[in-house]
């Protein structure tokens, strides 16, 4: 067998598990210079299994996988992509079929790898500006002549009253900022924003005076996985073929402890007047996150996307297996779950309405950003949508908000390798495609 560090390992894709020597049952036959996946053409969750059959095959200490032969799409080449890539092997498939099909995997396999290294960054490799100015970088590259960018950094924010972005972020020693990214290929400054992307790009997240365990703290370099998706769904996009204006804005800070930190029953008014104690500094990121979606709102965009590591009960309700799903409009969320299903990615639909929006009540503030008890409380991953749901223009038409319970995993599984895993980049670009 072909191991690490030499030749591409052919993988091939049959229904048929009459080979001679093949043993009955196996998913994963093995030969000399080869292997192939076994899989009825009518298996059930049969996407899922090839994923799990990379996974394995990943961890035979072969460094790259070359698919080959007639039994490989679309879909089943991008399940073993999402399986077979990890850490140091993020781009390390070759594609097959006709040239459009192979050119499209690898746009898509490239954004992946560079949204999810990007997640997987330490933070002392990724603070704030750093994480702003990569982003920067990679849009810009792939079309220089189409994006323009703003960024707002320190006592600025304040200046410009994006209150949320600052107030986290004035603990650090590394500076907040607010990022947008204009995408604009109508070549008509006037042009209507078509949609806006915010993200949450908390680049180390110690919970603050509220502050995390070792143990709960140890991963929180993923928390700027929002950023990460929401800028990898615009990369995608352009890449797609994105013909219409569309804005990114990046919510950026470091959630640190000192004596400049923002405090438990601090006050932040809003640029848009509403008034926020502060019940618990671990709800740092629909602090900034308000601010992003307040700039998207100003654009007078008909959709507005957040998506963001927001929630400790996402994770609990999906078990890391969906990405949980927030919107006041019902054909928003169709919409959603269109794109979902078009792009093979798991999404989930949890209960938002108006009246979220008192699920955290303050006697001196309209709202305070979380309850006192661990987590939030019950509804926890609900009232923090609703807490978004104030900073959304037009009462919520075409907002949705994605808590990324599926981003990152700290440690590997049958479906993913350790670190992050890019989901919802694929349902985010076609949404901003298509609608």
């Amino acid at each position: 067998m072909t191991t690490a560090n030499s030749a591409p390992v052919s993988i091939t894709l049959t229904t048929n598990n009459h080979a001679q020597g093949w043993q009955q049952g196996k998913t994963i036959q093995i030969a000399t210079d080869s292997i192939a996946i076994y899989l009825p053409q009518d298996a059930t969750y049969r996407l899922r299994k090839i994923q799990m059959a990379a996974r394995k095959i990943e961890k035979l200490d072969i460094d790259h996988a070359l698919l080959s032969g007639e039994g490989w799409d679309e879909a089943s080449q991008w399940a073993f992509a999402l399986g077979f890539s990890c850490v140091d092997k993020l781009e390390n498939i070759s594609f097959c079929g006709e040239p459009g099909l192979i050119e499209r995997l690898n746009n898509k396999l490239a954004v992946y790898a560079w949204s999810r290294d990007l997640t997987n960054q330490t933070p002392a490799e990724l603070y704030p500006l750093k994480l702003a100015q990569l982003t920067t970088d990679y849009i810009t590259n792939l079309a220089p002549e189409h994006v323009t960018t703003r960024l707002i950094k320190g006592e600025e924010l304040l200046e410009q009253q994006w209150m949320g972005i600052y107030n986290v972020g004035k603990g650090s020693i590394n500076q907040p900022c607010l990022l947008e990214v204009d995408f604009n290929p109508t070549a008509d400054a006037n042009a209507q924003v078509a949609a806006c992307l915010v993200g949450k790009g908390i680049t180390f997240d110690s919970g603050g005076y509220s502050i995390k365990s070792s143990a709960g703290m140890f991963d929180m370099k993923c928390d700027m996985g929002g950023a990460a998706v929401v800028a990898g769904a615009l990369a995608l996009a352009i890449k797609q073929g994105l013909d219409q204006r569309v804005k990114l804005y990046l919510c950026c800070a470091e959630n640190m402890i000192s004596n400049d930190a923002y405090k438990l029953g601090d006050i932040i008014t809003y640029k848009n007047g509403v008034t926020c104690e502060v019940a618990n500094t671990d709800a740092e990121g629909r602090l900034v996150l308000a601010d992003g979606l307040m700039a998207a709102s100003e654009t007078g965009a008909p959709m507005i996307i957040d998506a963001a590591t927001l929630t400790g009960a996402a994770v609990m309700a999906t078990g890391g297996d969906y990405s949980a799903l927030f919107a006041l409009d019902n054909n928003a969320v169709t919409k959603a779950q269109a794109s979902a299903n078009a792009t093979g990615e798991a999404i989930w639909q949890f209960p938002l309405e108006p009246w979220h929006q008192d699920k955290c009540p303050s006697v001196f503030a309209d709202t305070a950003n979380s309850r006192t008890q661990k987590g939030g409380g019950a509804g926890g991953a609900s009232n923090a949508a609703g807490f978004l749901s104030r900073f959304v223009g037009n009462e919520g038409a075409g907002w949705l908000h994605f808590d990324l319970a599926a981003a990152y995993n700290a440690e590997d599984s049958s479906l993913w390798a350790a670190g992050a895993t890019g989901l919802g980049i694929a349902t985010i670009a076609d949404l901003i495609s298509k609608h």
